[in-house]
């Protein structure tokens, strides 16, 4: 049986703070924090080539231009380096001190690190020195069967030849019972205090939680008038669970934060 909104245990999925975001993020996806340090939110939008910059409820923004035109998906910052990952596994990087001016003179861009297909999710993780990336939709794999993975270790300039791992669908749906089209997760991240891999769907409408090896401990169903469209996920240092949501024509897009509590 799919795990009821109410019962997660870290967190109330009914009770968060919201943040509705200015017009230039109205189609907002990655999010992402720089050592989990709250006070700057970095954010990514699908369809320009800028990077933006926010306090927590002010809608006022900066951004930087890193790209032309493109179906941009999320976010990752590694030290002083940002990450951005294009829908079809293209990375690129750039130093986080360019986010001071309107764009970005050192723009690495990294084709054919990973197979092609269809990407929504990045992560880095500092533990490991490297980037994580979700595929959504891979030729190459059934995602009704197992979801593939890419560790990408990453030394500051350059990233290593990635590291194969996958997610069994099959324990997502002895859970949730219910997997149509497969799973096809849109956002990852690590929960800082339980070093658990936090993964979201907004095709299938759930979060669901993984331990290190990729085992799947839990489903969480998501109530789709909250969750709009489900795109980025991060974390703050204290463990406040934060999910940003694309909007739409009638809904504008959003940032919703879960504050963490202890049981």
């Amino acid at each position: 049986m799919l795990a009821p909104e109410q019962k997660i245990k870290e967190y109330d999925l009914g009770q968060p703070e919201k943040f509705n975001m200015p017009e230039s993020l109205l189609e907002i996806s990655g999010i992402a924090f720089q050592n989990g340090n709250p006070d700057n939110l970095y954010a990514i939008q699908d369809e320009h080539g800028k990077l933006f910059r926010l306090k927590w409820g002010v809608k006022k923004q900066m951004n930087t231009k890193f790209s032309k035109m493109g179906d941009f998906e999320d976010v990752a910052i590694a030290g002083d380096k940002v990450i951005i990952l294009k829908s079809n596994g293209t990375l690129y990087t750039f130093p986080l001190s360019d986010t001071s001016s309107e764009e970005s003179e050192h723009v690495q861009e990294w084709k054919d690190l990973i197979p092609g297909g269809e990407y929504e999710g990045l992560f880095f993780d500092d533990a490991t020195g490297s980037a994580y990336v979700l595929c959504k939709n891979c030729a190459a794999a059934d995602s009704k069967v197992s979801v593939p993975g890419y560790r990408l270790p990453f030394n500051g300039e350059s990233f290593s030849a990635p590291v194969v791992f996958a997610i069994d669908v099959s324990q997502i749906r002895a859970i949730n019972g219910k997997i149509k089209r497969g799973f096809r997760p849109s956002a990852l991240a690590k929960n800082p205090v339980t070093g658990e891999w936090f993964i979201i769907s907004a095709v299938n409408q759930v979060l669901v939680v993984a331990d290190s090896s990729w085992n799947i401990k839990n489903v969480y169903r998501l109530d789709g008038n909250r969750f709009t469209q489900p795109e980025g996920l991060a974390f703050d240092r204290q463990g406040n669970m934060y999910i940003s949501n694309e909007g739409d024509h009638l809904n504008e897009g959003n940032i919703l934060k879960f504050n963490r509590r202890e049981n």
